[in-house]
C-alpha cells in the first residue's frame, strides 16, 4: 500500500469507528497528514464523495441493514441512530440514496438499486482497506467438531447475497434459532475473483440438532465435517479478509507442510453488523486440513 493509501486507511477506519459522533475534521486531517483544506479535496478525489457524504452514506447503509434485518426495531429509532431528528428528513434522504422509502424498503428491499448505490463506494473503500497482512503467529490449528447445519444455498452473482441473507435470517427467526444458541456459518466454495458470477456458490448456515423439516424458505440439511483446521480470526467486513485468506494459501500452507482436506474454506460468524459496528464484527476463518 502507498503512503497515501495507508494514511487514508486510518481516516476511513476512524470515521467508521466514530460513526455515531460528529466529524472531527482536524483529527481526520491529522491522520491523513494533510492540512484540513487539502485533506477534504484529497478525500473527495480518492473516494468519489466528500467526507460528510461518506459518513452519511455509511449511516444510511447501517440503517438499511437495520430495516431489513431487524424488523422489530422502530423506524423512528433507526432514523435517530442515523443522525436524523425526524422521520420525514430520514425518509427523504433514504429514498434519495436507495430509491425507496424506509417503510417500502423494510417490506420489500430493492437490493439491486441498493448495490448500484453502495457497491462503487465499497470497492473504492476496499482499495484502502484490503485487510491486514496475515501474521503466522495468529494462526492456530484446531479440531473442528462435525456439525449438522441448516443451509440456504446461494447460487449466482454476489450481488444477490444480501437478499439470500435476508431470506436465511427470516427462516431462522420463524423457526426460533437465534445466533446466541445456534452458531452461524458460511461455506465459501469459490474464489469470487476467479469464478464467473453465474457460477458463484455460497451457503448461509446455522447449527441445528436435527434435520431440517420441509419449509418454504429453501433450507436444506448439510454437515460440516469434523477434522483439523487452520484458523484465523478476522475483524471487520469479511470482503476485506481476502488478503489474509490469500496469504494463508500462498505463504503459510507451503511453509507449514500441511495438506488440504477435500472441503471448502468456511467461516463462523461470531457477531454481526449492524448488531455491532462494522469494524467490530468478528469472524473465524477455517481452512480444512488432513
Amino acid at each position: 500500500m502507498t503512503a497515501i493509501g495507508a494514511r487514508f486507511e486510518r481516516v476511513i477506519r476512524e470515521i467508521d469507528r466514530t460513526l455515531d459522533h460528529p466529524l472531527d475534521m482536524d483529527l481526520l486531517a491529522d491522520k491523513a497528514a494533510y492540512s484540513r483544506f487539502h485533506f477534504q479535496r484529497q478525500f473527495s478525489a480518492l473516494l468519489g464523495v466528500g467526507v460528510a457524504d461518506y459518513q452519511r452514506l455509511m449511516r444510511l447503509n447501517r440503517a438499511g441493514h437495520q430495516l431489513a434485518f431487524r424488523p422489530e426495531q422502530p423506524v423512528t429509532d433507526i432514523a435517530y441512530e442515523a443522525a436524523y431528528q425526524n422521520l420525514e428528513s430520514f425518509s427523504r434522504a433514504f429514498k434519495r440514496a436507495f430509491g425507496q422509502s424506509p417503510t417500502a424498503f423494510r417490506k420489500r428491499p430493492d437490493w439491486t438499486t441498493w448495490h448500484l448505490t453502495y457497491d462503487p463506494l465499497l470497492y473504492l473503500k476496499g482499495q484502502f482497506m484490503p485487510g491486514k497482512t496475515l501474521d503466522p503467529e495468529t494462526i492456530r490449528i484446531s479440531l473442528f467438531p462435525e456439525t449438522l447445519v441448516a443451509a440456504l444455498e446461494h447460487r449466482g452473482p454476489q450481488t444477490g447475497l444480501t437478499a439470500s441473507a435476508q431470506q436465511f435470517i427470516a427462516w431462522r427467526r420463524a423457526y426460533g434459532l437465534p445466533p446466541s444458541r445456534h452458531a452461524t456459518f458460511n461455506i465459501l466454495y469459490d474464489d469470487p475473483k476467479a469464478t464467473p458470477p453465474e457460477d458463484f456458490r455460497f451457503d448461509f448456515c446455522c447449527s441445528v440438532s436435527a434435520p431440517v423439516p420441509d419449509n418454504g424458505y429453501g433450507m436444506v440439511t448439510k454437515t460440516i465435517p469434523g477434522g483439523r483446521c487452520a484458523v484465523i480470526r478476522h475483524s471487520g467486513f469479511l470482503d476485506f479478509a481476502e488478503a489474509a485468506i490469500r496469504s494463508l494459501y500462498r505463504d503459510w500452507l507451503p511453509e507449514s507442510g500441511e495438506e488440504l482436506r477435500d472441503f471448502p474454506l468456511f467461516v463462523q460468524r461470531l457477531n454481526f453488523y449492524p448488531d455491532v459496528p462494522e469494524h467490530e464484527a468478528e469472524t473465524d476463518i477455517f481452512l480444512p486440513l488432513k
